[in-house]
């Protein structure tokens, strides 16, 4: 049964179509540069889609020819003279945190270029399907910035120290055929056929186990902060938890009756 339901924002779309919620910015005209409406909104768009359970796959992208190019350094509200720690704590830490604690896998569809906090976004995100027009930047030395909004952390994670310092030191882009030799993207394909590849791993996800792969998310995000000995206790931990949901009957009963399973993400 196809099921479509929109929600209304002013700088976001939000769509939620069979178990697939689709969350674009669409400020397409500054390339969808992070104000503070469209913050807001995205952290409110995230909290619905974490408790709307019809939704099992979040996608993540940007209206027009850009996918984010980060602060908008031309909003009213930045001729206010914030602190840059205010508006990284008050604007793009709830929004990094709503994306790496989402219980869903969220997958961004890099469709143009993803510049300082705006490619914080891409990376927070637990797959990167690009078109291979699309490029990633950490702009922020150009105008004598460290880089923010998790970027330290997520670069320090996906790649080699010499490189993460020469992306963020230099401020290089990398081009999506790049960042998947490097691994962080996960498919680059044309625009043309971008959303097709997209539409591959989101017929994958709106189907699986969502529970599971939710405290698999959990279980990965803690790995880059604690040792082995506890990550073992938080396998356990949340292997018990698995173990007793209906998704798990299903896989088991499957397996038993030689079928495929038919999870529903409970």
């Amino acid at each position: 049964m196809n099921t479509e339901k929109t929600a209304d924002y002013q700088c976001i779309l939000y769509q939620v179509t069979d178990n697939t919620c689709t969350i674009t910015l669409n400020r397409p005209k500054v390339y969808n540069a992070l104000n503070n409406q469209l913050s807001a909104e995205l952290v409110q768009a995230l909290k619905v889609a974490a408790k709307d359970t019809n939704v099992r796959v979040v996608v993540l992208t940007g209206a027009g020819k850009g996918f984010c190019t980060g602060h908008d350094l031309k909003a009213p509200e930045n001729m206010q003279g914030r602190a840059p720690s205010e508006i990284i704590n008050q604007n793009y830490k709830p929004i990094i945190e709503a994306l790496r604690h989402l219980a869903k896998p969220v997958i961004c569809r890099l469709n143009g270029v993803a510049a300082g906090a705006g490619c914080s976004l891409a990376l927070a995100c637990d797959m990167i399907i690009a078109s291979e027009d699309a490029s990633l930047v950490q702009i922020f030395v150009n105008i004598g910035l460290v880089m923010d909004a998790g970027a330290s952390y997520f670069l320090s994670q996906l790649l080699p120290r010499n490189k993460a310092f020469e992306l963020a030191a230099k401020g290089t882009p990398l081009t999506a055929v790049e960042a998947e030799q490097w691994g962080i993207v996960n498919r680059v394909t044309s625009a043309e056929t971008l959303d097709e590849v997209l539409a591959e791993e989101l017929a994958y996800f709106a189907h699986a186990p969502t529970k599971a792969i939710g405290m698999m998310k959990r279980l990965l995000n803690q790995a880059y902060q604690s040792d082995l000995s506890h990550m073992i206790e938080m396998e356990a931990t949340y292997q018990d938890h698995a173990s007793k949901t209906k998704d798990h009957t299903e896989g088991i009963m499957s397996f038993i009756q030689k079928r495929k399973a038919n999870f529903q993400g409970k």
